[in-house]
């Protein structure tokens, strides 16, 4: 589960230039959603947002593992018993999964869906897990168990008990999608924020950019610092509120679907990319590898940086982000 880290600022309401800033605030996909877009007038803007709001449901009736008659649901049953042909569109989006998975060494795993759920981060836990509970349950995870077949665009889940969920990619999924969707509906600037998925388009009706804050996590009411956004995306994973302690040593909600052990040493981890479906899995990767293989990780990627937050506050930058040029 994502944390919501991330704020909007320098948002506009007034009306400018012929235009306004028209934004929503609803609860989808279990989570707070907000569209913000700029249009003409309010009919233009609400036309702008029902469109958002249809393709985000027609997108969870694809991909969400909650609800029993999607694509990924029926996968899911499936699994150890039969593959499943599923529409072209998630398909690719399973495929891209385990892209980032083989990227990631298996960090990122949208297998983990199979995991026993032996962790508890609401406070009725006083004690860990032993080892062989640990490793047990992790035994159904593993994206190498995900069969693709491209000519007839099944997919088959090699053990029964295997669980695909997409939470870690779909929203981020979503955030693009109706993002291209609105442009091509004419919708020249906005933004989308699916729980913390953030993805910019345009500009604000002043010609500024648009600004998101990132909260320092060891501080709730303090924005350490300010970006411009511009055609781009964010995705902020965080453990500040869902954690336990034993021993002294601080146990993340975020969990390592190759050991079952959940990450440590990071409470929370930035990611700017072009798109938010890659910002949104690998931030929820780099938070798993930690610090030091993280970053170096990033520093590969092409048009991808990151900010990591240790769980002594000190601030980590990949090499393109200079923190002092945004700090607030």
């Amino acid at each position: 589960m994502k944390n919501y880290l991330l704020i909007i600022t320098a948002l506009f309401s007034l009306t400018s230039f012929g235009q306004i800033v028209h934004k929503r605030k609803l609860s989808m996909l279990g989570s707070p959603f907000e569209i913000t877009v700029v249009a003409k007038d309010t009919m233009q803007g609400n036309f702008f947002i029902d469109k958002a709001v249809a393709e985000v449901k027609r997108i969870e009736n694809l991909i969400s593992d909650w609800i029993p008659t999607t694509q990924i649901s029926e996968v899911n049953k499936n699994a150890g018993i039969n593959p499943v042909k599923v529409d072209d569109e998630v398909f690719q989006l399973v495929t891209r999964a385990n892209k980032i998975s083989k990227l990631t060494n298996g960090a990122f795993d949208i297998s983990y869906a199979s995991m026993d759920k032996i962790w508890k981060f609401d406070g009725s836990m006083k004690e860990m897990p032993t080892k062989e509970a640990i490793k047990s349950s992790v035994e159904k995870i593993g994206y190498e168990k995900i069969i693709m077949n491209d000519s007839t665009k099944t997919i088959f889940l090699k053990e029964k008990g295997m669980k695909l969920g997409l939470g870690g990619i779909g929203q981020g999924y979503i955030a693009d999608k109706v993002k291209a969707l609105l442009q091509k509906e004419g919708c020249q600037s906005g933004i989308v924020n699916v729980s913390g998925d953030i993805n910019t388009w345009g500009k604000q009706i002043d010609g500024k950019p648009w600004t998101i804050g990132i909260i320092n996590p060891m501080n709730k009411n303090k924005v350490f610092a300010t970006f411009p956004l511009e055609d781009s995306a964010v995705e902020t994973s965080g453990s500040y509120e869902k954690f336990v302690m034993f021993n002294g040593v601080r146990y993340s909600h975020i969990i390592d679907p190759r050991t079952g052990y959940p990450a440590t040493g990071i409470v929370s981890v930035s990611v700017f990319a072009k798109q938010t479906e890659i910002a949104d899995a690998l931030a929820t990767g780099i938070f798993v590898l930690g610090i030091d293989v993280g970053l170096d990780l990033v520093n590969q990627l092409k048009g991808i940086e990151c900010i990591i937050v240790d769980d002594k506050g000190k601030i980590h930058t990949s090499k393109g982000i200079d923190i002092q040029k945004y700090k607030s």
